[in-house]
């Protein structure tokens, strides 16, 4: 987890994919969630913003962590400088903050980006140092499809567009499944005009998928206490069809 940084072609272009790719899927649930409470909210994986500057102008108490220099750069550059207090460059693993959270989220897959399991269990546990006697946590991982554990992703574009006037932008995406090892080796492949000709640049890293019960033995390991397990963003129940974890928990 230390090492994981976003190189700063995928950090440039995250805002024109994601936008488009994921706006409307979590953004309003996490906003709702982040405007509810009357204290201090963290959002740990604040990347470059996507969620974050939507609570911030809102008028929540929001602060933000990512690992990576590159995305909390980005999100700084949207932030008046004398909110930039807001923003840790840390890992949110061995983060500290002199104050506690009423809610801490961990939006858009961050816990997959924690590969070991004890690594898991220390920021679990470090969330758990950081909420106040009342505060919860909340986070969301993708529920694990069958079919895409057994044949993977070929070269799946899920972004082609314009960037900017005139200039287009197209992003591919392989994932190469380690069923043992429950881990997804994924590639983003990006092309892109400038100056006239061609940019092509990829990008490797991995990253951890989940089984239900798994999440709840490993909350169960931890200090924090298990709430509810959604199977959408909409608090819907979990069923045989479900795409996502929205996991609750709470001090």
């Amino acid at each position: 987890m230390s090492d994981f940084e976003y190189p700063g072609f995928i950090a440039r272009f995250y805002d024109v994919i994601y936008h488009q790719v994921r706006d409307g899927v979590d953004n309003s649930f996490f906003l709702k969630q982040a405007t509810s409470v009357r204290g201090k909210v963290l959002e740990l994986g604040a990347g470059t913003g996507r969620l974050f500057m939507d609570a911030f102008n809102k008028g929540a108490d929001v602060y933000g962590v990512d690992i990576s220099r590159s995305m909390t750069g980005m999100l700084k550059s949207k932030l008046p400088e004398t909110e930039h207090f807001r923003i840790k460059t840390e890992d949110a693993v061995h983060m500290k903050w002199d104050v506690k959270f009423d809610l801490i989220i961990a939006p858009f897959r961050m816990f997959s980006h924690i590969l070991e399991v004890d690594n898991q269990l220390r920021l679990l546990n470090n969330i758990y140092e950081h909420l106040t006697e009342e505060g919860k946590f909340i986070f969301d991982l993708f529920v694990p499809d069958p079919f895409l554990l057994a044949n993977g992703i070929r070269n799946l574009t899920d972004f082609d567009g314009e960037y900017d006037t005139g200039k287009r932008l197209k992003r591919t995406v392989s994932s190469n499944p380690d069923i043992v090892n429950q881990l997804l080796n994924v590639s983003m492949k990006l092309e892109w005009d400038e100056k006239n000709s061609r940019q092509k640049k990829e990008w490797q890293f991995q990253m951890r998928f989940f089984y239900r019960y798994e999440l709840e033995h490993l909350i169960r390991l931890s200090s924090l206490k298990l709430e509810a397990i959604y199977g959408d963003y909409k608090q819907n129940p979990l069923h045989s069809g479900s795409k996502d974890f929205i996991v609750v928990c709470t001090k």
